[in-house]
């Protein structure tokens, strides 16, 4: 992501906005927090364009071999 490139190099930034991730990823602070992987967009369930939407993803959910 732009925004973790910046801050990795040792920009100062006031405001990062996350729009396109939080659509799959309901919980993206956490698995920012976590460093878990990130759920891709499905573009067919996005805005409303079947009876699935992005309110259908799952959060993430650390395996056992992931949790110490």
């Amino acid at each position: 992501m732009k925004a973790v490139r910046l801050l990795e190099f040792g920009a100062q930034l006031l405001f990062v906005a996350f729009g396109r991730p939080y659509i799959a990823n309901p919980d993206l602070v956490q698995r920012f927090a976590e460093n878990a992987p990130l759920a891709e967009v499905d573009w067919d369930t996005v805005y409303g364009s079947g009876p699935s939407s992005y309110s259908d993803y799952p959060t993430y959910q650390p395996s056992e071999l992931t949790r110490s």
